[in-house]
């Protein structure tokens, strides 16, 4: 069956989840959370899986093995497609992003030489901007100042504070949440950060160490 929206009661369900974070809740409700928001979120990467690559949609149980937070459930569904390009739902709307979420010492070594090269950081100032400039933030972990072995001074310190980067954009919960519009949004979206993942394969490439 081809994607055609998520369910009218995606919010409410989220909202209730926040809010009582617990097994009866989730039983109660799990066929809310299976025909409303996970059913949708495997159409939609199956939708877009050509263009993107293969989806995977994200469990919803929380590994509280060595959390202080016990809650069993996450408060949003998240998926994947090409190993890259995510997507999420919850109660404030839906997320989509693109870039390097998580990084091994050697990408982050690679990053900063990059960041540091005035053409291929130039380039990436330049990516970055673009997507400020079509409405998407720029996240990702930071330390709180420069690398050591960098100028603070440096022009382009504030991306060399990044230990992962990556593009979002997030709209709030709205009509076309529900609809099949809802695919041109995140395809459309998930162009517009190709470059900046592109970038990031092309000059940080994958880890080959343990993460950190």
């Amino acid at each position: 069956m081809g994607f055609s929206g998520f369910g009218e009661r995606l919010v409410d369900f989220y909202e209730g989840l926040e809010a009582d974070n617990s097994k009866a809740y989730w039983t109660d409700n799990k066929a809310v959370h299976d025909e409303q928001v996970h059913a949708p979120m495997v159409a939609l990467l199956a939708e877009l899986e050509p263009e993107f690559g293969q989806g995977k949609v994200f469990r919803p149980y929380r590994d509280v093995r060595f959390s202080k937070d016990k809650t069993p459930y996450k408060t949003q569904c998240g998926g994947i497609a090409g190993g890259r390009f995510y997507l999420q739902v919850d109660a404030e709307g839906m997320f989509a992003a693109a870039g390097y979420y998580d990084t091994g010492t050697d990408q982050v070594e690679r990053y900063r030489i990059a960041v540091a090269d005035d053409r291929r950081g130039g380039a990436l100032v330049a990516e970055l901007d673009r997507l400020r400039a079509a409405g998407f933030t720029v996240e990702g972990n930071q330390l709180k100042r420069p690398p050591r072995g960098f100028d603070a001074e440096h022009p382009r310190a504030d991306l060399l504070r990044h230990k992962s980067i990556y593009g979002a954009r997030r709209w709030e919960p709205d009509d076309v949440l529900h609809t099949p519009e809802c695919v041109d949004r995140v395809r459309a979206a998930w162009r517009a950060l190709r470059p900046l993942s592109q970038w990031l394969d092309d000059h940080v490439g994958p880890s080959t160490q343990p993460r950190r």
